[in-house]
């Protein structure tokens, strides 16, 4: 017999419209995500700008709303200008964040060309770590002013009469980690960052600004980092950054699936020093979070290319399983639980690198299990998150108590008239029962029940199994006067999609 759980869900009890930049996404220089993803002129499905059609198609289907660039640990060593003008004139340098040859034949101006093929906006770098004040500045010029001063005319001549108008932009990348190209201090970070803010904004007083958070909780400046950082940088800033990644290389899986608990608690504490911040300034403004880089890591540390200075190596090209795409699952459901803070996120990467999609040079193209809880949320997971109220069995692992099996989560898109629930089941042998209070709606329908489910947790797709774990319609939820009920299917993500009748 199934477990039992309960969810009432009311058009009232609101956290946050959803900003749709919650569902974004990155690609660094790194590994095959531009050379070999996004990039490869002699594919047999490039385009005239060498793109390839297969990625544009699979990445436009996840209406991606923004794409972080260039990087990571990549922009710490970047000189932009490197990236623009006649390709033949480019020069091939030594990239020492990920030790490869960069051939710099993509760079700004081709990734604002691809990112608008794929209909998202960019999400731009600066350099705070060889660079700094001058470099940023001169950036925004090139991208973003019409015409008649140097830098804006000098983007004229490279073919691009036409402004970027980017208006979201990260200072620098992981500026506490030892790994980084010119790491600093939070003080040191800080005053860069502050001055680099001030100067960009006077170019561009629209820009939205991001500063550095630590590059994850389990940095022993955690915490110290943020609060030094904001008490310099806080009425120059709109958002701090968070990274995490999670992975399950101790082969624990109910442990892995209860991962989702720490990034909450992660964000929890750093909307909590950005409270605290703004009550030591007496300030009006509500800083914002960009969790600009997340998602299941397994090869952190390992898969590095082991001859340097190769362009464009395979790294960290993790296979992901069903309890991958569980986790991520999970992940997105903490994010919308979060909605009210969290405006804007990056599933990092989005090809070939830790990526939810796959390509062979000059071979096909295939989606990981990973794909789909994003394409799905991203589809559908637009309009007002509800707060919900939820009942579960419970469990315990090695590091949390307390786990609940249903992981869950509502949307009311008013608009188009619909309501989505998200839900994992966290069970890794039972079926959970759903029963979901929706009386507040009036009469509901059942649109689809869209079930991720395999007999193996370990089932991957691969190049010559691209369709070994992919979602189904055959979920079995149906209406009973005011309530949704459905079985949830051990260790599956699920989505159950109702029509509001009387909208």
């Amino acid at each position: 017999m199934s477990m039992k759980s309960t969810m009432l869900i009311d058009k009232n009890f609101t956290i946050s419209e959803v900003d749709p930049r919650l569902y974004g996404s990155f690609i660094e220089h790194l590994g095959r995500a531009v050379y070999g993803g996004i990039y490869e002129p002699n594919h047999p499905t490039a385009d005239e700008n060498g793109f390839r059609r297969d990625a544009l198609e699979a990445i436009r289907s996840l209406n991606v709303p923004i794409i972080r660039y260039p990087g990571g640990n990549f922009v710490s060593g970047y000189n932009w200008e490197d990236g623009v003008g006649p390709k033949g004139d480019r020069k091939r340098l030594l990239d020492l964040a990920w030790w490869t040859t960069e051939t710099n034949e993509m760079g700004t101006n081709e990734f604002a060309d691809w990112a608008k093929l794929v209909g998202s906006e960019v999400m731009m770098a600066v350099n705070l770590g060889t660079r700094g004040v001058d470099a940023a500045r001169n950036l925004v010029e090139y991208c973003n002013h019409p015409s008649g001063s140097y830098w804006s005319d000098l983007r004229i001549s490279h073919g691009y009469k036409d402004p970027h108008n980017f208006k979201t932009w990260c200072l620098g990348n992981e500026m506490d980690g030892p790994w980084q190209i010119g790491a600093k201090t939070a003080v040191e970070y800080g005053r860069l960052a502050n001055e680099t803010a001030k100067a960009m904004r006077w170019v561009d007083p629209s820009l939205e600004l991001v500063a550095c958070g630590s590059s994850s909780s389990g940095m022993s400046t955690f915490a110290d980092w943020e609060a030094t950082v904001l008490d310099l940088t806080y009425d120059q800033v709109d958002y701090l950054s968070l990274h995490t990644y999670y992975n399950n290389n101790e082969n624990d899986s109910s442990n892995f699936l209860a991962k989702s608990l720490d990034m909450d608690q992660f964000i929890y504490s750093v909307t909590a020093i950005c409270d605290y911040m703004k009550a030591k300034k007496r300030s009006k403004k509500k800083l914002m979070l960009s969790l600009d880089e997340w998602n299941v890591w397994n090869s952190i540390g390992t898969s590095r290319a082991t001859e340097r200075w190769q362009v464009a190596p395979p790294e960290f090209e993790d296979v992901y399983t069903l309890e991958d795409a569980l986790a991520v699952g999970c992940f997105l459901i903490t994010l919308l639980k979060h909605a009210d803070r969290v405006k804007m996120a990056c599933i990092a990467q989005l090809i070939n690198v830790i990526a939810p999609i796959m390509t062979e040079n000059g071979g096909p193209l295939w989606l990981q299990t990973t794909y789909y809880p994003y394409l799905h949320a991203s589809l559908y997971g637009r309009g007002t998150v509800l707060h919900p109220i939820t009942s579960s069995p419970k469990y315990d692992s090695k590091d949390f108590t307390d786990v609940p099996y249903l992981e869950a989560i509502s949307v009311f898109n008013e608009e188009q008239g619909e309501v989505t629930i998200f839900a994992v089941n966290r069970h890794l042998s039972e079926g959970l029962e759903l029963n979901v209070d929706v009386r507040s709606f009036g009469e509901v329908s059942i649109i689809e029940h869209l079930v991720l489910e395999n007999e193996d947790l370990k089932a991957t797709n691969t190049k010559t199994k691209p369709d070994n774990v992919v979602p189904h319609k055959g979920g079995n939820a149906k209406t009973d006067d005011g309530y949704v009920k459905a079985d949830l299917s051990k260790a599956s993500w699920n989505v159950l999609r109702l029509q509001i009748k009387n909208k």
